[in-house]
C-alpha cells in the first residue's frame, strides 16, 4: 500500500483510519530562517510547560531520593533533563541528563529502552547525531513498536543525510502513532523536498490531532514559520497570533518580532527581541537581534549581541554540545572567515546534509573559493527544497564566479520565494539583483 511519505496517489495511507480528521493529505521538516531544524534545535519554551518539566524533575527527585534503584526513573529523569535544556537553552542540564541515564544504564544494562530512547535524544540535541542513530537502534531492538524510538530516529538520520532512513523513520512513526510529533516530522520531510503544500496539509493534520495547548502552540508556530518562508506575511502574523491566544509561547512571540521587522517596524521589533534575549536567550534569538540591530544602525550593540552569542557557543561546547553548522554561518557573515570554513569542514566531517553543504559552500564563498562551492551548493539544492537563503547564496556564488546570467537567475528565486528571509541578506539580493538588470 502507499506510504504517507510518497508523492504518487496522496489519498492512500497506511494510517486510513485517521481519514476523519483530514481526508487527502498527501504530504516534512526549522534552523532558523531557512535554516531550521525544528525536531532538534527549535526550541518552545513557555512557562507553563517549563514549570510542568520542573514539577516532574521535582517528583521523580523524591521518588529516587527513596527508590534509588529504580532504573526507570533515572531514565526519566534523564529525559526530563534533556527537555529542560531544550526550553531554557541552558546546556547545564546535558551533564545532569547523562549523569541520570548513565546511572539508569549501570542499573539495567540490557533492554533497557527508556533510558536508550533519552541517550538518543541526548546525543540529538548535542548534535551527535552519529550516536542518536545507535542509540535510537538500540532503542528500537528494546521497543520495537515505539513512535518516540522512530523520532529520535528520524530526526538523526535527517541530520545525517540518510533521506531513506529518515523516511522510512517517520513512515513508521506515523504508522505507529499519529499524532503532532510525526506529522510535524512530516511536514518538514516535505518542505525539504519542496513539497510545500504537503507541508501545510501535514501541519494542518497536527493541528487537527493536537489536544494540548503546548501542542496547538507548536503547530501554529510552524504554520506560521510556513507562510513566512514563502513571503506570506499576513498568513505568518494570523497563525502566530492565533497560537498566543492559547499560550504565551516565547517561540510564537519570536514569530511576531519576525514579522514587524520584516514590514520595517523596526522599533516594535527590537524591542520584542530585546524581551526575547533576556527572558529567553536561545541562540536563535540572539542572531536574528544581533542582525535586526545591525540592520537599524546600531553597529555597537549588535556586535554585543554576537559577542554574546560566541560565548555561548563555548558554553556549549563545553557541556559537550557541538553545533558548527551554526557557528559556521555565524562567522562567515560576522567573525573568522577562515575558522567559518574550518567549522563548516568539520560539520561535513560528521554529517552531509543539505544544510551543511549548504554552509560549507557559503564559508567556501566567503573565502573566495566560489569553484569549489558550487559543487556543494548543488548538493544542498538535490532534494527540490524551495529555500531562500540556499538560492540567495547561489545567486552570490555565481555572481563571484562572473557568471551574470546565473547569478540573476537565484538571486531572483530567492526573493521570489520570500523577500524577507533575512536582515542581512535580502537587501543585498536586492541591491545586486537591481545591478544586475541595470546593466542588461
Amino acid at each position: 500500500m502507499q506510504s504517507f511519505l510518497e508523492p504518487e496517489q496522496p489519498t492512500i495511507l497506511r494510517w486510513w483510519p485517521l481519514a476523519a480528521l483530514v481526508v487527502g493529505l498527501a504530504t516534512v521538516l526549522s534552523v532558523f530562517t531557512g535554516y531550521s531544524e525544528p525536531q532538534t534545535a527549535v526550541a518552545s519554551p513557555n512557562p507553563t510547560q517549563q514549570s510542568r518539566i520542573l514539577q516532574s524533575v521535582t517528583q521523580l527527585q523524591g521518588r529516587l531520593h527513596r527508590l534509588p534503584q529504580d532504573s526507570l526513573g533515572w531514565a526519566q529523569l534523564g529525559s526530563a533533563y534533556v527537555e529542560l535544556a531544550r526550553i531554557t537553552a541552558d546546556p547545564s542540564y546535558y551533564t545532569k541528563a547523562q549523569g541520570a541515564l548513565d546511572k539508569s544504564l549501570a542499573l539495567r544494562p540490557a533492554d533497557n529502552g527508556p533510558a536508550m530512547l533519552g541517550m538518543g535524544a541526548l546525543a540529538n540535541a548535542r548534535h551527535d547525531f552519529g550516536a542518536a542513530k545507535d542509540w535510537g537502534l538500540k532503542a528500537l531492538a528494546a521497543q520495537p513498536r515505539s513512535a518516540e524510538v522512530f523520532g529520535v530516529l528520524a530526526d538523526a538520520y535527517t541530520q545525517l543525510g540518510d533521506e531513506g532512513g529518515a523516511m522510512e523513520a517517520v513512515q513508521n512513526m506515523l504508522d505507529v502513532k499519529p499524532n503532532v510529533a510525526s506529522f510535524t516530522r512530516a511536514s518538514y520531510f516535505f518542505e525539504t523536498h519542496g513539497r510545500a503544500d504537503d507541508a501545510r496539509m501535514a501541519l494542518d493534520r497536527a493541528l487537527a490531532a493536537a489536544g494540548a495547548p503546548d501542542e496547538i502552540a507548536f503547530c501554529r508556530y510552524y504554520l506560521g514559520e510556513l507562510a513566512f518562508n514563502s513571503g506570506d506575511l499576513d498568513e505568518a502574523e494570523r497563525q502566530y497570533t492565533a497560537g498566543l491566544r492559547v499560550v504565551q509561547d516565547q517561540t510564537l512571540l519570536q514569530g511576531q518580532a519576525k514579522v514587524a521587522a520584516a514590514r520595517g517596524d523596526f522599533d516594535r521589533a527590537l524591542s520584542a527581541y530585546k524581551n526575547l534575549v533576556l527572558r529567553t536567550p536561545l541562540p536563535q534569538y540572539i542572531l536574528e537581534y544581533g542582525e535586526l540591530l545591525d540592520a537599524a544602525g546600531r553597529g555597537d550593540e549588535a556586535a554585543a549581541q554576537f559577542e554574546i552569542l560566541a560565548q555561548q557557543q563555548k558554553l556549549m561546547q563545553a557541556q559537550g554540545a557541538t553545533d558548527d553548522l551554526a557557528t559556521s554561518l555565524v562567522l562567515a557573515d560576522h567573525g573568522d572567515k577562515a575558522e567559518a570554513l574550518r567549522r563548516a569542514e568539520a560539520e561535513w566531517g560528521r554529517r552531509q546534509n543539505v544544510l551543511v553543504a549548504d554552509a560549507l559552500a557559503w564559508a567556501l564563498h566567503v573565502n573566495g573559493r566560489d569553484a569549489e562551492a558550487l559543487p556543494y551548493m548543488d548538493k544542498a539544492m538535490a532534494l527540490g527544497w524551495n529555500n531562500a537563503l540556499f538560492a540567495y547564496h547561489r545567486g552570490m556564488i555565481h555572481l563571484a564566479l562572473g557568471q551574470p546570467a546565473d547569478a540573476e537567475k537565484y538571486l531572483a528565486q530567492a526573493l521570489a520565494t520570500n523577500p524577507h528571509f533575512s536582515m542581512r541578506h535580502a537587501p543585498i539580493a536586492q541591491k545586486r539583483l537591481a545591478e544586475l538588470r541595470s546593466g542588461r
